[in-house]
């Protein structure tokens, strides 16, 4: 059981029967009694957000939740299918579930996914990504004095920032938290 004063960012717990991520929480004192916690939370399944104050001694279950590792299949525009490689049984997953991590998910790669209840909720992308850079511009020496960029697209339509130097082509690593230009491969 986890108690509303041990809340931190990103941590998941069951309210109401439903699953939810804890989005930003603010411990409050009061002079004579108890202190509270005000929190925001996130359905993990429908992605709305909540407000709730909870006495810092509520108690809530933790969620039963499991991760398995699926193989990406493809995507219809609404959602993303992924595939368990040991039943070849397939998971859809929507596109409002997974948020920005579309930009990092490639057709063939393996991911982990966070399941509740045997439904997928959310992907866990690694901290960095390796992708091709499919169009630049050329960069021209001589163009700045100080450590310019220009924009790329990468491979999955991500548009990004790297340095002149880079190329159409190359294979470029990319911070899947910030989407930021982390170095050539």
């Amino acid at each position: 059981m986890i108690t509303a004063a041990d809340f931190r960012k990103g941590m998941k717990i069951s309210y109401e029967g439903e699953p939810y991520e804890v989005v930003d929480f603010q411990k409050v004192m009061m002079a004579r009694g108890r202190g509270f916690v005000r929190t925001r939370l996130k359905n993990l399944k429908t992605g709305f957000v909540i407000e709730r104050s909870f006495p810092s001694n509520e108690r809530f279950p933790e969620p039963n939740f499991s991760v398995r590792k699926m193989q990406y299949l493809y995507s219809d525009g609404e959602n993303y299918y992924f595939m368990d490689s040991s039943t070849y049984e397939q998971f859809p997953i929507s596109s409002g579930s997974l948020g920005d991590s579309h930009w990092f998910i490639r057709e063939g790669t393996e991911y982990k996914l966070l399941f509740f209840e045997e439904t997928p909720l959310s992907i866990d992308l690694p901290a960095s990504v390796e992708m091709k850079v499919i169009e630049t511009e050329p960069g021209v020496k001589g163009d700045t004095v100080s450590a310019a960029t220009k924009p790329a697209k990468l491979e999955t339509g991500l548009i990004i920032k790297v340095p002149l130097f880079i190329n159409e082509g190359e294979i470029v690593k990319v911070d899947t938290r910030t989407k930021e230009y982390l170095g050539r491969v």
